[in-house]
């Protein structure tokens, strides 16, 4: 069973930062996409940042481009988001997932992923 481990979400004052970690070591890493999403009581999912099974490409929600950044590294089996310039509508559960397909065109369907953690809270005051 592939379990992820999950770590770095916390509270945070507007304008603040935060790294979110994902490691495995349940995956071939190097096989696999990863993304990130998010989940905010009573709202949809929505997916936040994506990467290519290289880590050479990424896709990110309009929402927090130029603040977030993904990264990948397939050594370490070990997934970022460095979250900058936090505000409160990025609080939310978050979630790493895996996928095998490397499309880029369904990056950010959920239905894509084939694991995902148990989520991290962020929590941002105003």
């Amino acid at each position: 069973q592939v379990q992820f481990v999950e770590s770095g979400g916390g509270l945070v004052q507007t304008g603040g930062s935060l790294r979110l970690a994902c490691t495995t070591s349940k995956l071939t890493f190097s096989e696999y996409a990863m993304g990130w999403f998010r989940q905010a009581p009573g709202k949809e999912r929505e997916f936040v940042a994506g990467i290519s099974r290289d880590g050479y490409s990424t896709t990110y929600a309009n929402s927090v481009k130029g603040r977030f950044t993904i990264s990948k590294d397939n050594v370490k089996k070990s997934v970022v988001l460095q979250m900058n310039n936090l505000k409160p509508d990025d609080t939310a559960v978050y979630y790493c997932t895996a996928r095998r397909s490397n499309s880029a065109s369904r990056v950010a369907e959920w239905g894509e992923y084939d694991y995902w953690g148990q989520g991290t809270q962020v929590t941002v005051s105003s």
